[in-house]
This record gives C-alpha cells, sequence and structure tokens, in this order.
C-alpha cells in the first residue's frame, strides 16, 4: 500500500462530532456524580478520622464556607442526607464542566489562524 493510498485510507474514517463527544462527557460525568454520591460513605473522610484519633478534632474551627449552599458535600435545604450529597455532586459536575468549557472555547485554535 503506498504512502497516498495510507492517507486517503485515514482521512476517509469518520469523524465523531465534537459535540457529540461533549454531550457523552458531560452526562458520564453527571451519572457519576449524581448516582456515586449517592453511594458515598457517611463515615467522616481520612483527615478528620486522623483528627478524631490523634485527639485534634475539637481544635478546629469552621472555614470562610462553611454557611455556603454546597458545604459540607450536601445541599442547604434538602433534607434527605442522600439526595442532598448527590445534588451537591451534580451542581458541582455542571459548574466545573461550564468553566472547562468556557475556558476550552477561549484557547482553542481556530481554523486558518497561523502558527508562529
Amino acid at each position: 500500500m503506498s504512502t497516498t493510498e495510507q492517507t486517503e485510507q485515514t482521512t476517509d474514517k469518520k469523524r465523531v462530532p465534537f459535540t457529540w463527544v461533549a454531550v457523552g462527557i458531560a452526562v458520564v460525568a453527571l451519572l457519576l456524580a449524581g448516582v456515586v454520591s449517592y453511594y458515598a460513605s457517611a463515615n467522616p473522610d481520612g483527615l478528620e478520622y486522623v483528627a478524631e484519633k490523634t485527639g485534634f478534632i475539637d481544635s478546629a474551627s469552621e472555614h470562610g464556607a462553611a454557611d455556603g449552599p454546597l458545604a459540607d458535600y450536601g445541599t442547604k435545604g434538602v433534607d434527605d442526607e442522600r439526595l442532598s450529597g448527590g445534588l451537591a455532586g451534580v451542581i458541582g459536575t455542571v459548574v466545573v464542566l461550564v468553566l472547562a468549557g468556557g475556558l476550552a472555547l477561549v484557547v482553542r485554535r481556530r481554523p486558518g489562524s497561523t502558527e508562529e
């Protein structure tokens, strides 16, 4: 097979539109955020566990965002603890996807632009 034939064969592959890839990534991320966080452990995280075991948990103070709408892996105003955690995961994922998508749009290469 000649180089020309290989090039033609390579370019004949069907490309998946970026929109479909982005939607697929978003759906998977949202499903993971909502479903996996629903089954997250209610036990303290590693740092809290160590703080309890070594006896300095009482010296901890609240951070600046302790009264925030998504503080402590939950959603303020939602009484069901599992639903609250799942909703916080979904909201956090949406925020990250929007920020990452916006950044990608800002820094992407424009067609026809020349690189120097």
